[in-house]
């Protein structure tokens, strides 16, 4: 999962920035609106988290134009206001939830899985296909109750394969959420994690779709 963090405070983008990356996800960072709003454009992020009081422009604008561009990717925006007209206009604005700082940096994780959930149609945090079991909150993975060790990037490509069960997803797809922006990036290396993936997993768990991509589903779902 990718995600985009608009924070001018260099301090706090930092936190952010390393607390996310620790939890498994890609992460790309700006420091004012304009730049913001050109990464949230023109970027495939799975979720964004927006200050509201940004330089060059601010956050309302910024998202209200996402927006218009019919940009959906879920928006947490960060406030350090205390008017509730403010929370109201960045609801109306097009935000999916909002946190009033100063904030615990527990609280941004378990918002931001709620958004990633919700936003893949999820009910739960846990999320199963067959004997694979996945846990968001603590970045686990099991098959049959037994714990599998993946590196952080076979994790991400795990985790959005089932945020995405049951769909094709494309390599360039994978590409685009599994790293952020300054990775040297390299389709062919999706085949690697996938090869690596299949000797943990049980191989029929996730099938190559000639010429398209993958799919995740049990030998049950292709029955």
């Amino acid at each position: 999962m990718r995600l985009l963090v608009v924070e001018d405070d260099p301090d706090l983008n930092r936190q952010l920035v390393t607390a996310l990356s620790e939890a498994d996800y890609a992460v790309d960072s700006a420091f004012d609106g304009e730049e913001g709003h050109f990464l949230g454009d023109t970027e495939p992020y799975d979720a964004v988290i927006l200050d509201l009081g940004l330089p060059q422009m601010d956050g309302i604008s910024v998202l209200e134009k996402w927006r218009r561009d019919e940009r959906k990717m879920p928006v947490l925006i960060l406030t350090a206001r205390d008017r509730w007209s403010d929370k109201v206009a960045g609801m109306d604005a097009g935000a999916d939830d909002y946190v009033a700082k100063p904030f615990h940096m527990e609280e941004i994780l378990a918002r931001v899985r709620a958004l990633l959930r919700r936003s893949a149609g999820h009910a739960k945090n846990e999320i199963e296909v067959g004997p694979l079991r996945l846990d968001a909150r603590t970045s686990r993975v099991t098959v049959d109750g037994a714990p599998i060790k993946l590196t952080s990037h076979e994790y991400r490509l795990l985790a959005y394969l089932m945020h995405h069960q049951g769909r094709v997803v494309s390599r360039t797809e994978l590409v685009e959420h599994l790293y952020d922006q300054d990775f040297d990036r390299d389709s062919n290396t999706i085949e690697v994690f996938v090869g690596r993936l299949r000797k943990k997993l049980p191989s029929e768990l996730i099938e190559t779709v000639r010429g398209l991509g993958y799919r995740l589903g049990s030998a049950s779902d292709e029955a």
